[in-house]
């Protein structure tokens, strides 16, 4: 009972109608960062995004990576901070900021 609960966000979903999922701040923020660094260097498939993604954060996450990377991916695509692209295979990236 004397546990402080975090603060907590909730994220939001690109297709209309749906909902995403209310998660602790802190790892929202983790994943976020993580994920738009390794799109800072390049656009990449959602399967190696993921990976990549695994890769740098296994040893210091905690919950399931792939999980909150979704959420966290879906929620910035959201908000227009990163975009699919149109190619086949289909591969995510930052969108370009306008001046």
């Amino acid at each position: 009972m004397g546990k402080k609960k975090s603060e907590s966000i909730q994220t939001l979903h690109p297709l209309p109608g749906k909902t995403n999922k209310n998660i602790a701040l802190d790892k929202y923020t983790f994943i976020r960062n993580h994920l738009l660094a390794i799109l800072s260097g390049s656009e990449m498939t959602h399967t190696a995004l993921m990976e990549e993604l695994y890769l740098r954060v296994k040893e210091e996450f905690e919950g399931g990576v792939q999980w909150y990377g979704e959420t966290v991916k879906l929620d910035l695509e959201a908000r227009k901070i990163i975009e699919r692209t149109n190619s086949k295979p289909e591969k995510y990236k930052l969108k370009t900021k306008e001046l």
